[in-house]
């Protein structure tokens, strides 16, 4: 009979690639009940939004599904799907593997939101199925993935089989006239206690960052009731200190202050008001 207080070296687990993700997920998006799933939205949200940062985005589409899924388009540069000096596809490397990206000082981004280069691995660790579409140099590439697990390499995609995944909304006659990349992911019902998107909450994540991010157009539908929005700010926080202040009778303009180095890009937006 063992000794249940007994703790050696046989006792200690190592967890591999994706699995510590599955295992814990509450140490990556907070929680497993909405605000965990509508935080896996905004990591996949916020990669289109760097894009913009990186001043090569001006679009960000979103659908939400009837079949429960969530796509999310944007017109940046697409992921490299390239091999890595590692021998696996860039793409693959960055949807499959923790603190992979181009978000550590590499020089494809200066500034970066969500969760700095793991936010997309661990959305596809949660997700019962994940896929990314990536247009870039003129092709399309794919990937799929099931529970963090690749499913296949990457492969091309004909134009034909790229319209098959696309939404009626997105079908395209000529690759070459498109870049960017188009993430669809399931949330696991295994792993979230709900797996159910809340309409406003999603309209408040891309209304949140169309304000942060001057110049970036935000269009959302929801499949499932009909519903549109779109989201444009061309003041950034300018717009919403003036939103912020409706009915607070200001007494000053809003003083906007824009600093840019090397290195990084600060923003701050003030207004004085009588209450």
């Amino acid at each position: 009979m063992s000794n249940v207080n007994e703790y050696t070296a046989k006792e200690i687990q190592v967890l591999e690639g994706l699995e510590p993700v599955r295992k814990r997920p509450g140490m990556y998006i907070g929680s497993t009940d909405s605000r965990g799933l509508h935080e896996c939205l905004r990591e996949i949200v916020d990669n289109s939004v760097d894009e913009s940062f990186a001043g090569v985005a001006k679009n960000v589409w979103l659908i939400l599904g009837k079949d429960g899924s969530a796509t999310v388009r944007d017109d940046g540069r697409g992921i490299p799907v390239d091999k890595h000096k590692s021998g696996v596809s860039a793409l693959e490397l960055t949807m499959t593997k923790l603190h992979a990206g181009g978000k550590f000082g590499g020089g494809a981004y200066k500034v970066s939101g969500g969760l700095h280069g793991v936010g997309a691995s661990v959305v596809n660790a949660l997700s019962k199925y994940f896929r990314v579409i990536v247009l870039r140099d003129g092709k399309a590439y794919f990937q799929e993935y099931e529970k963090g697990e690749k499913k296949d390499f990457v492969k091309e995609l004909s134009l034909e089989k790229l319209n098959n995944f696309l939404p009626d909304l997105w079908k395209i006659e000529k690759i070459t006239e498109h870049s960017g990349t188009i993430t669809t992911f399931y949330p696991d019902e295994k792993v979230f206690q709900t797996v159910e998107f809340e309409v406003n909450k999603v309209k408040g994540i891309l209304k949140d960052r169309a304000y942060l991010v001057s110049g970036l157009f935000f269009h959302f539908v929801d499949e499932r009731s009909g519903e549109t929005a779109n989201y444009y700010f061309e003041g950034g926080i300018k717009s919403l200190v003036t939103h912020s202040n409706r009915g607070k009778n200001p007494v000053s303009d809003v003083i906007y202050i824009k600093k840019e180095d090397e290195y990084i890009s600060v923003e701050a937006a003030i207004q004085y008001t009588k209450t």
